[in-house]
């Protein structure tokens, strides 16, 4: 039996925060950080949104935004 409900929405977006720097690949100035799984689990990544170049990619925590219980004791 699963424990999270069914998603409502036809389509799941994650929110895209700005960030106020400039792609060395293309030079726009459209930058994101956000949330995005890949090989290896969570990473935190920052993304030029025009080119799609990395900027930055940072492990997040494994198992995203899950935190199991008894682990924040």
């Amino acid at each position: 039996m699963h424990t999270f409900p069914r998603p409502r929405s036809e389509r799941l977006a994650v929110s895209r925060e700005p960030v106020d720097a400039r792609c060395p690949e293309c030079g726009g100035d459209d930058v994101r950080s956000y949330r995005a799984l890949s090989e290896g689990g969570w990473w935190t990544v920052v993304k030029c949104q025009d080119c799609l170049a990395s900027l930055e990619r940072t492990p997040a925590p494994p198992l995203g935004s899950f935190v199991p219980l008894g682990t924040t004791v």
